[in-house]
């Protein structure tokens, strides 16, 4: 984290339309003073490791509403890791059973977030996951 400002990637991968809580995400990490690209709407797991990788992200934070979490998550840490990116920090919040959270952590998300989850504890949850990477 010696660069400067953390960038956060927010996106909305699968067909989920529900973006309200992919933006107030958004809006609580530019309010602690990290810098946000969202994605939109409908990206594909290679749009957004491939806007990660152009941006030079230090989070990807997915919110998942479709329950394709299993198939998504799995395929971004994937690809991400593909491209060099395994230090980039893979964050998931959504509509996640919590029988799920154990393989999406296997499978590279740093953290799980339900609904209702406290604003302020993703940033700082997210923080101190930068703060434990390797410099690279």
């Amino acid at each position: 984290m010696t660069r400067g400002k953390v960038r956060v990637l927010v996106a909305k991968p699968g067909l989920d339309s529900h973006d309200r809580g992919a933006k107030v995400v958004a809006r609580a990490y530019r309010d602690a003073g990290m810098e946000v690209i969202y994605t939109g709407l409908h990206q594909t797991p290679e749009q957004i490791v491939e806007a990660a990788v152009q941006e030079d992200v230090d989070v990807v934070a997915l919110s998942i509403l479709s329950g394709a979490h299993s198939v998504l998550v799995p395929r971004v840490a994937e690809l991400l890791r593909a491209r060099g990116a395994e230090d980039v920090v893979l964050l998931v919040g959504g509509i996640i059973p919590e029988e799920d959270v154990p393989a999406l952590r296997e499978a590279g998300a740093a953290g799980v977030f339900g609904p209702g989850s406290d604003l302020d504890e993703i940033v700082s949850f997210t923080v101190a996951c930068l703060e434990r990477r390797k410099p690279s």
